[in-house]
């Protein structure tokens, strides 16, 4: 059998491009709001990107692509899951999916921004966190735990 994360990531890849996309498209109506290229406040992302993921269905999407990438590997999920904690967290990075599966926990990330300090950017924000998005758009991520 391949490798869980294998199978799991390209049935994301394969099968819900339009969640993915989706995503992207929320990552970026988030960003237009700003007056910079980042914030320093997390509720500046978590807030808008959860709003953004619910008022277009994605939000609900994901529970289903959980669903999906864990049957792909061959194993079973011990509940449906649900669009909310311990499934679906919407992070200062983007949306994150777990589940608890026989060879471990499975973790599968949409990450649209990243978390970067003020040292990359420029002294006015003092040291505290800032966020970004990603020039790439959304990086997909799978591991298991």
């Amino acid at each position: 059998m391949e490798p869980v994360v294998r199978v799991a990531r390209r049935r994301i890849q394969r099968e819900h491009v339009t969640v993915c996309d989706g995503i992207d498209y929320c990552a970026d109506q988030v960003v237009a709001d700003w007056t910079s290229d980042r914030v320093t406040d997390r509720e500046a992302v978590v807030e808008p990107l959860r709003d953004c993921l619910e008022s277009s269905g994605i939000l609900d999407r994901l529970p289903l692509v959980l669903s999906d990438a864990v049957d792909a590997t061959g194993h079973e999920l011990a509940a449906t899951p649900v669009g909310a904690p311990p499934y679906v967290v919407v992070t200062s990075r983007g949306p994150v999916l777990r589940a608890t599966i026989d060879p471990g926990r499975l973790v599968i990330r949409f990450d649209a921004f990243e978390v970067c300090s003020s040292s990359e950017f420029d002294s006015r924000f003092g040291s505290e966190t800032g966020y970004r998005r990603l020039e790439n758009g959304l990086c997909l991520s799978v591991s298991l735990k």
